[in-house]
């Protein structure tokens, strides 16, 4: 019987536990370690150099610890930056999260898209290009949110956070007058995986109903695709998580659901 696959599961905080979730869901057989760089979050206070400089020797310790068949980079601002050194350094496989502009703008009805991103995301190159390669006649608004990455970790930490708060990070992303309006926003990109945590409130607080498209489910099949054909068995040998600065975690019954109701150690 062979040994279950490992993956690695990093983000800048907690939102990768998004794209763990759909992962955990398409490979129950495989061993799972998730590592937040908390020592580092938010991405967006640094510039893109010193991400560069922070994740790839950081990505190289990570590989010589835990030995993963695959790693997952479910952060958006990094993805954006380091895929390529990444893969220029390291022989494991990545997948990375990038804004999913391509499937938004081909299912968009109005043809009047938002992608709702970290201050970083929005104003890359790379994310441009993708508007410029996909938009397929959209009218792309590219939507920078300064604090609702940080307010989806404190809201999964348990704090309580309004919905004021929320909804002006929301209310740039919807152009136009109303649900009756043929021309209003009618899907939303979220490219950030900090995002789909709040996915109840962000549905709730909406000013009329958009398709929110979350990168996540596709992240899960690439992953499955990469390893091949699935064990029979779930891995039953637990789950890591790993915060770079050292802190224990004390969210056990709160990160359950994303390790497929494992602990993780």
């Amino acid at each position: 019987m062979t040994a279950p696959p490992t993956i690695l599961v990093f983000d800048s905080g907690l939102g990768g536990l998004t794209v763990l979730r759909e992962i955990v869901r398409a490979r129950p057989d495989a061993h799972y370690a998730y590592v937040a760089d908390d020592a580092f979050f938010p991405y967006g206070h640094h510039g893109e150099d010193e991400i560069i400089a922070r994740v790839v020797p950081l990505i190289g310790e990570l590989i010589a610890a835990h030995r993963p068949d695959l790693v997952v980079i479910a952060c958006n601002t990094a993805s954006t930056l380091v895929m390529s050194y990444l893969r220029e350094q390291y022989k494991v496989p990545f997948v990375g999260t990038v804004p999913a502009i391509k499937p938004a703008c081909a299912s968009s009805r109005t043809k009047r898209v938002s992608v709702l991103g970290t201050k970083g995301t929005v104003k890359r190159e790379y994310t441009r290009a993708l508007i410029r390669d996909f938009s397929q006649g959209c009218d792309v608004t590219l939507v920078g949110s300064a604090d609702l990455a940080s307010l989806a970790e404190a809201a999964l930490s348990g704090d309580a956070i309004s919905d004021g708060a929320i909804s002006a990070e929301l209310a740039p992303c919807f152009i136009g007058h109303g649900e009756s309006d043929p021309h209003r926003t009618d899907t939303v990109v979220l490219a950030c995986t900090h995002y789909p945590l709040l996915m109840d409130r962000l549905v709730r607080l909406a000013p009329w109903p958009v398709d929110w498209i979350d990168p996540a489910p596709a992240i899960a099949r690439r992953v499955s695709d990469l390893l091949g054909p699935p064990g029979s068995e779930a891995d039953h040998a637990g789950a890591e998580m790993i915060f770079t600065s050292k802190r224990p975690h004390t969210l056990s019954q709160a990160l359950m659901p994303f390790f497929g109701g494992r602990v993780p150690a």
